[in-house]
């Protein structure tokens, strides 16, 4: 297990080396001269010009730029940006927001998911399985943001039991809503891979075995179907949680949250490229470790798992 833990982190560092340098290179080779933009319709004198472009390592190639970026990262020093204010107490601010709202949508779409698709699976062409798979895809083909209003008119402005706007440090009662919200569409993808997974274990030669040796159909469902059906599930969540963490983009927006997403939303249009570059750099490290820890899942949720040394 330690060797594998050791190998896994070794094939993280080229993933890690690529993906910083492709978002380095869109964020400031791609995007025009950070320096125009940052002066805006005022012209700067030659001398500013060169002044800003030492501070922010502009005047050097941009290979040059992302491995200072790189040394910088190591100590844990991600700068200044554009606006003057240090990039580490910007992200410091936003991430344990969206942290919590990712959680909250986390927890959503596990237990609510697999305890649905495991009824569903169970009770596959009955009733119950034909109303949560229309449930499921009309949660999918519903987009969020229009989730996101629904939540907020009827909750917040009709029932007046959620706040329509959560506002600056939020609280886990008033992130319920938006963490629903977030949750909801993979809520519906857990349910069906629950589902479908469940209702092909059902059949297998071990279940049949342990129901013919007398064994609960509880103790037949949780050792034996349920435990077994969980890898593509955990495979689903792992990946979905980077996302989560980044793609809050709408969902923050709507309920005005100053987390991750509304500051990469702003720091996009505001050309922020120091900002954007950090906080992708935070959610690939995110990506890879959420990753790592579904691998190391695997051997729990089925012992016939093994890791080589």
């Amino acid at each position: 297990m330690i060797w594998y833990i050791v190998r896994r982190l070794l094939q993280m560092i080229p993933v890690f080396l690529g993906a910083t340098l492709i978002v380095y290179l869109l964020a400031f080779a791609a995007s025009g001269d950070p320096i125009l933009t940052l002066a805006g319709d005022k012209p700067i004198s030659p001398a500013v010009e060169q002044q800003l472009r030492a501070q922010y390592n502009l005047d050097k190639p941009v290979i040059i730029q992302w491995l200072i970026y790189l040394g910088n990262v190591v100590r844990l020093d991600f700068g200044v940006g554009f606006n003057g204010r240090p990039i580490a107490d910007q992200i410091a601010a936003a991430f344990p927001v969206t942290i919590r709202l990712a959680i909250i949508a986390v927890i959503v779409e596990t237990v609510f998911g697999v305890i649905a698709g495991v009824i569903s699976g169970l009770r596959k062409g009955k009733l119950i399985d034909t109303t949560l798979l229309i449930l499921s895809l009309l949660v999918i083909a519903v987009p969020t943001f229009v989730l996101g209003f629904v939540a907020q008119f009827i909750l917040g402005v009709k029932l007046g039991i959620a706040p329509i706007n959560v506002g600056r440090d939020p609280s886990w009662q008033n992130l319920l809503v938006p963490g629903f919200v977030l949750g909801a569409v993979s809520f519906a993808y857990v349910l069906r891979l629950t589902r479908t997974s469940i209702a092909e274990t059902v059949g297998a030669d071990h279940v049949r075995t342990a129901t013919a040796k007398g064994l609960s159909r509880g103790g037949v469902v949780t050792k034996h179907i349920l435990r077994n059906s969980l890898i593509p599930v955990v495979t689903f969540i792992g990946a979905d949680l980077g996302a989560l963490m980044g793609g809050a983009i709408v969902t923050e927006s709507i309920f005005n949250i100053p987390g991750v997403g509304t500051l990469l939303f702003r720091s996009i249009n505001a050309g922020e490229a120091p900002m954007i570059v950090s906080l992708v750099t935070l959610l690939v490290i995110i990506f890879l470790l959420s990753n790592l820890i579904v691998d190391l899942l695997y051997a729990v949720l089925d012992p016939r798992i093994r890791y080589a040394k």
